[in-house]
């Protein structure tokens, strides 16, 4: 998942690449076990990054047929590269932006986004735009996360300013990293049918190391990667951040705890 390189507030670093791969695998059983492709199906992946979402599609839905794209020309090399290794044969990867995709009308039977959305400007024309190309009684699978939905204890009001360091930089640049709550509405509004909302949240306590092992890994080092563009817009101070990430991480030792919430959606085109 990378739109436009300049609307993606974590960056196209190597460190990044690697951070969205680690979610995806990390995440795959929470989010993925119940997406499925019948045999024969085309399925449309929009905005596949480096293809960390991919691989776990088109595994688990060998005989469907992905058409993967992405904006990027070298996410998608990288995604290319993964595929590859993982000697996966069931993906093609083509260029494109998810507002004017070059695909006639009604050329898929489902339609498929992870963690795009956030990052949109105009998410209501995304999805429009999107929804003709599905045929009628296609579905479409949107997850994102909410940043709002991080509970954690010890409470720390550092902690959460740090996040709403985020939350911000994320608006600035034509985001909404609390988009998750608005799934429901969202597809409604774009005319599909049958829209199912389901919450998928993530707990860790020290009883639980795997899990606290991916709140450090994937959302501590989300908001970590942040650390100079949050100090550049003087969003915070270089003392609060330090305090706010270092409180993040008490709430994954000792007596701590860490939940947050994906939103996943299903919905129909019915007309």
């Amino acid at each position: 998942m990378v739109p436009h390189p300049h609307q993606y507030v974590h960056g196209q670093s190597d460190t990044e690449s690697e951070r969205l791969h680690y979610q995806a695998t990390k995440l795959a059983d929470l989010l993925h076990w119940d997406t499925r492709y019948l045999p024969g199906s085309r399925v449309l992946e929009a905005a596949c990054g480096v293809g960390g979402q991919t691989v776990i599609l088109a595994k688990n839905s060998p005989g469907a047929q992905f058409v993967s794209v992405d904006i990027s020309s070298e996410s998608l090399r990288l995604a290319e590269r993964r595929i590859r290794e993982e000697q996966i044969e069931n993906v093609i990867f083509q260029q494109g932006d998810v507002y004017r995709l070059p695909f006639p009308p009604e050329s898929f039977d489902h339609l498929f986004i992870c963690f795009l959305l956030e990052h949109l400007p105009n998410p209501p024309r995304a999805l429009t735009e999107m929804k003709n190309l599905l045929k009628k009684g296609g579905t479409i699978t949107v997850i994102e996360g909410d940043h709002g939905s991080a509970l954690f204890y010890p409470q720390s009001l550092h902690a959460l300013r740090v996040i709403e360091c985020l939350v911000e930089l994320q608006r600035q640049m034509g985001g909404n990293a609390l988009i998750g709550r608005e799934l429901w509405h969202l597809l409604n509004d774009a005319g599909f049918s049958g829209v199912t909302v389901s919450p998928r949240q993530v707990y860790a306590d020290s009883s639980r190391p795997d899990s606290i092992e991916g709140v450090r890994n994937i959302f501590i080092s989300m908001v970590e990667g942040v650390r100079e563009q949050a100090l550049a817009a003087d969003l915070i101070d270089a003392d609060t951040w330090h305090r706010g990430i270092r409180d993040l991480y008490r709430t994954t030792e000792g007596d701590g705890s860490f939940a947050y919430t994906f939103f996943k959606a299903t919905a129909v085109k019915s007309k």
